[in-house]
């Protein structure tokens, strides 16, 4: 048995929980494919599962939030966690929003390895300074257009990053990776939600997590690993920041969590449409369908 089932869609849309329940029914484990959650005490803002004791989850807390993790790293132990699951004889269950994450397994890709540019990084960091984020993210997208899907305009250590990937090696950084033979049997299920129920369920979530601490788990986060590190750009952290700087009010963090976390959920719907591969469903029922009917198949 080689085989993989990926459950994926935009942030809020309800993975953890079709993740969850398939995996109880069909003696699975859970590997993430979520960039965030990999960090140790990054756990409200990102939406953690925490139903560690009833199913096991790989690849969350691995890192703390001042080290840094590559594409390349990730493949490599989700590849690993992958087989260790299928030597126990149970069903690896792939599941997260991260677009490069799931690609890198699902089309096996050869990732090349590029190197930090000192010069260059302070060389865009000080156009940001000048010229704001989005002057440098607009350099990008004439480089790269494709990287308008998958690198966050807000987040200024992505789009150097992306630059620097394209102006070291000359090439489109979403061209830099080849696809190689399929590693598994896989199956991949997208959640399809109305625009409008899936921003709805944003909302609720942003409300949530406020509610759940977040503010305080910020605090926590940063009085140890201070306030630079590229965990941080993550949305609700760098927003939550702001307020703990005195920059903007709670209520304003809590409307610009909203509307950033809806952009990045457009974002990741464009991603993940053009994988034609993907089985979309719109509840649990359907995807238990897909998984059964795959799962049957010699």
């Amino acid at each position: 048995m080689n085989k993989l089932i990926v459950i994926l869609g935009p942030t809020a849309s309800g993975k953890t929980s079709f993740s969850i329940k398939l995996a109880k029914k069909y003696n699975g484990e859970i590997v993430s494919a979520d960039s965030r959650q990999i960090y140790k005490g990054m756990d409200i803002g990102t939406a953690k599962p925490m139903e560690f004791c009833s199913i096991t989850h790989w690849l969350l807390d691995i890192k703390n939030p001042n080290q840094t993790y590559t594409v390349a790293e990730y493949k490599k132990d989700a590849v690993k966690a992958i087989r260790n699951i299928q030597k126990k004889g149970k069903l690896p269950i792939l599941v997260g929003g991260t677009g490069l994450y799931i690609k890198s397994i699902v089309e096996n890709l050869d990732i090349p390895c590029v190197g930090a540019n000192p010069f260059l990084r302070l060389k865009l960091e000080k156009e940001i300074e000048k010229q704001g984020l989005d002057y440098v993210f607009q350099k990008l997208i004439k480089l790269d257009p494709e990287a308008a899907y998958i690198v966050d305009p807000k987040n200024p250590r992505r789009v150097i990053r992306a630059l620097e990937v394209a102006l070291s090696t000359k090439k489109p950084f979403s061209e830099q990776r080849k696809s190689g033979n399929l590693l598994f049997d896989i199956l991949e299920i997208g959640i399809s939600l109305p625009k409008e129920k899936l921003k709805e369920r944003i909302n609720s979530r942003v409300d949530e997590m406020i509610k759940d601490g977040l503010v305080n788990e910020v605090k926590k986060i940063i009085k140890k690993y201070g306030v630079s590190q590229q965990a941080f750009d993550a949305i609700g952290y760098r927003e939550i920041i702001e307020f703990l700087n005195n920059k903007t009010t709670l209520k304003q963090v809590i409307e610009t969590m909203k509307i950033n976390t809806w952009h990045y959920a457009k974002r990741q719907i464009t991603w993940f449409k053009k994988d034609q591969r993907i089985c979309w469903v719109k509840n649990y029922k359907e995807a238990d369908k897909k998984v059964s009917e795959f799962l049957s198949k010699i």
